[in-house]
């Protein structure tokens, strides 16, 4: 038994039969874990109480996640066997009732530290790319990202999806790790005209389509729009990307109808300069409108008031009047013509008009 502050690392039991059986209806449940099966019977969870047993005897270990004081099952923690090269690797499940507590960074930080009091000197956390809430975790239970693993686990539609790896080393500070660029308070940003939203699966075909425009296309880098395959992808992919720190990309909505307008993103970030890179782009009907420059001063207000940036930069064709007039409206200053930097069609280069907006003194 290992005791964590509000919870406790015990061993599984028949009473805890009917608890997991409500948890693993639950759609996220069964999303991010393809081996469970659907529907999930009394008879799994008691075939599942075998294998844990299996496990002790195979060198892994596994817990049920309990209430210190009301011995509750919360969900499972265990330790696969280790790999021929000694390292462990963590998983877990939490009831959706829960959830929000800090359950699952509580088990998962004890039972790391219970397998490197036993010898263990390399823990793995892998978490499927859209699974944001375990990535998160992984990052407050002291586990530094490592990159992705593709086509790493079996889905259940028979597909292949990709993994996010952490890890956390014996000697490892284990403190919570910080990400560069912190969620929106409350999800989202808005000004009352306009609504910023994390770009996510759901925005695919409106991001596809927007992006494949023949005019967004002329100014984008590389001049080219995504297929669907690629859409799709970077749309699931945003919020992991955002955790890593690498970019936040971010849908401009109609505030109040919801409606897709547009796509603004921080990307080329620069950590040791405080510099990131801004772009934008709308659909027809919503230009005119003031919703890009409204767009870009609440990234750029967000960006200098949560995250550790003072420098954001942005680049336009030195025809495009309009991109140049956002940023001016949005209190960009023009820094510098910079002649054949960017990729034109068929091989020809073209000149980068070049902004900036410095976070303000004091």
């Amino acid at each position: 038994m290992i005791l964590a502050g509000q919870i406790v690392l015990r061993p599984l039991t028949p009473g805890d039969v009917g608890a997991m059986v409500r948890a693993c209806a639950d759609p996220q449940i069964r999303r991010f874990l393809p081996s469970l099966p659907v529907p999930y019977t009394r008879d799994d969870a008691l075939a599942y109480l075998r294998t844990a047993e299996q496990d002790w005897e195979s060198g892994g270990a596994a817990f049920a996640v309990a209430d210190a004081e009301t011995d509750e099952w919360l969900g499972n923690v265990g330790l696969k066997r280790l790999d021929p090269r000694g390292n462990g690797e963590v998983g877990y499940l939490v009831a959706p009732w829960a959830r929000g507590r800090g359950v699952a960074t509580a088990a998962a930080r004890a039972l790391t530290d219970w397998a490197f009091a036993l010898g263990v000197r390399r823990m793995e956390l892998l978490a499927n790319v859209e699974n944001l809430a375990s990535q998160r975790v992984a990052m407050a239970a002291g586990f530094q990202r490592e990159g992705v693993r593709h086509s790493a686990e079996a889905l259940r539609n028979g597909a292949r999806g990709d993994l996010v790896a952490f890890a956390r080393l014996y000697g490892d500070p284990g403190e919570r790790v910080r990400p560069f660029l912190p969620g929106f308070p409350g999800g989202s940003l808005s000004d009352g005209v306009v609504r910023l939203t994390p770009l996510g699966p759901r925005d695919a075909r409106d991001y596809h389509a927007l992006e494949n425009l023949p005019d967004v296309v002329r100014h984008s880098v590389p001049p080219e729009g995504p297929d669907t395959a690629k859409a799709e992808r970077l749309c699931r992919e945003a919020g992991m990307r955002w955790l890593a720190g690498e970019r936040a990309e971010v849908t401009i909505r109609d505030a109040e109808t919801d409606a897709f307008a547009g796509h603004i993103q921080l990307t080329s970030i620069v950590p040791p300069l405080g510099q990131a890179m801004t772009g934008y782009s709308a659909l027809p009907e919503f230009r005119g409108r003031g919703l890009t420059t409204r767009a870009v001063n609440l990234l750029v207000n967000w960006a200098f008031e949560h995250t550790p940036l003072t420098r954001i930069v942005a680049g336009t064709s030195p025809a495009n009047l309009a991109s140049q007039r956002v940023l001016e409206r949005a209190g960009f200053t023009r820094e510098a013509l910079i002649r054949g930097l960017l990729p034109g069609p068929d091989g020809t280069r073209l000149d980068d008009l070049q902004w900036c907006r410095l976070r303000p003194r004091g």
